[in-house]
């Protein structure tokens, strides 16, 4: 029997390998318990153009000291700011890997707001 992580990872798997064959950025996204990551990587997996995380210094003092970096509005603060990274690095659409992660919560949150603030996918 797989574990959780396990099972996660082979849904991942999955989602890179389709992904891939398209040759578009992907925006993928990692969460713990405590912060929630996400990445623009370019469409030949080679680059990171683009990186935003609640673990940053200045998301920690703006998201109010330590511990707050696991919830929805953590999240919505991250996928602004990583649309805007991207933009600036001249990416206009990606294809969102949500790396195994259900799309709900914070996960969700995150790319509803990397589309408010201007990003296709």
């Amino acid at each position: 029997m797989l574990s959780k992580k396990e099972q996660r990872l082979r849904r991942a798997r999955q989602t890179r390998i389709r992904i891939a064959t398209k040759g578009v950025a992907r925006l993928t996204v990692n969460r713990t318990n405590l912060h929630i990551y996400a990445s623009v990587i370019s469409g030949d997996g080679a680059k990171v153009l683009a990186t935003a995380s609640t673990a940053e210094s200045e998301m920690r003092t703006a998201l109010g000291g330590s511990g707050k970096g696991g919830n929805a509005a953590a999240a919505q603060q991250v996928g602004k700011r990583i649309a805007e990274r991207a933009k600036a690095a001249g990416v206009e659409s990606v294809a969102f890997d949500r790396a195994g992660f259900a799309y709900h919560g914070r996960v969700k949150a995150l790319a509803e707001a990397a589309r408010e603030a201007g990003l296709q996918f």
